[in-house]
């Protein structure tokens, strides 16, 4: 169970993930509240950015994928560097996700891989040694609605390496932050603490590690 208490430093994506958090039973609202506990989270604009809140209390977002461990898989929208330093920042990490994005092991139901930022006058040296090193394939991720590469808000390019067989992530992420032009990578290892799955009969499954 999540309890926020009052007063409380909280991150969130700007998406329906942070609706689906307040609107879960585990939330419960400190008794300081003024009015009903989801819309005066929502309304309030003690929300701040990680650039005015250096520790934050509670960081949410939601996933790609989780295996049993809580080790994610983001950044399939592009922005799993600034994903990151917001998780990393925070003393207690909520992933909020539907039951297609929960695993035992990465790579179940996540089949496009795991997104690595990387400088794009490096991208094809890394795509190679990170074939040549963990396997796979290091695809350069094409954009959708114009010709050429993805780029990201820090004008990086992005390598999705779709992958084969179980790793131990933890290496794996070291290997690949190693190599020289790597930005940062999607996995999310020792991160999470909770997460909570939206099922399909309307029921929500908790993990917590």
């Amino acid at each position: 169970m999540v309890q926020l208490r009052h007063p409380c430093v909280l991150a969130r994506k700007i998406s329906q993930t942070f609706s689906f958090f307040l609107e879960l039973k585990a939330l419960r609202a400190s008794s300081h509240a003024a009015m009903d506990p989801v819309e005066s989270a929502k309304k309030a604009a003690a929300f701040k950015a990680v650039d005015t809140h250096i520790k934050l209390d509670v960081a949410i977002d939601g996933a790609d994928e989780a295996d049993s461990d809580l080790t994610l898989i983001k950044g399939g929208g592009g922005c799993q560097l600034q994903e990151k330093i917001v998780a990393a920042a925070a003393k207690l990490f909520v992933v909020i996700a539907d039951y297609r994005k929960d695993s035992s092991l990465l790579g179940e139901q996540w089949s496009k891989g795991v997104p690595i930022e990387v400088v794009p006058m490096a991208y094809r040296p890394i795509q190679l040694k990170i074939e040549s090193m963990l396997g796979g394939k290091a695809l350069l991720r094409q954009a959708k609605s114009k010709a050429g590469p993805v780029v990201t808000d820090n004008g990086n390019f992005i390598l999705d390496w779709v992958f084969d067989g179980k790793h131990n992530w933890s290496e794996v992420n070291q290997q690949i932050m190693m190599i020289p032009g790597v930005v940062e990578t999607g996995l999310f290892v020792n991160m999470a603490k909770i997460a909570y799955f939206g099922m399909q009969d309307g029921s929500v499954k908790e993990r917590a590690v």
